[in-house]
């Protein structure tokens, strides 16, 4: 078994009103960035898990994200996984 590391990154569907996204971006513009034009705010989880290979850990990682740590109805992830190598 080995040990992987996956990225998620969770954020709210284009359709769906993001009023986070929109006071971030206020607040930078009131800061002084006046080049903003958008923000869409989201979030960034990590999970370490063990898996036989990066394909196994992959499918596990994708059932986490359909089952609890994404709601498909509102929002879209995509994830990264790479293998920890031990020091």
């Amino acid at each position: 078994m080995a040990t992987f590391l996956a990225r998620v990154y969770v954020s709210l569907k284009p359709t769906v009103n993001d009023p986070q996204g929109l006071t971030i971006a206020d607040g930078l513009r009131s800061l002084g960035f006046a080049e903003v034009e958008s923000v869409r705010a989201g979030k960034c989880i990590e999970v370490k898990l063990t898996a036989a290979t990066v394909e196994t850990a992959s499918e596990r990682v994708d059932s986490m994200c359909d089952k609890l740590l994404a709601n498909p109805v509102i929002e879209t992830y995509r994830f990264e996984v790479e293998e920890l190598v031990e020091a």
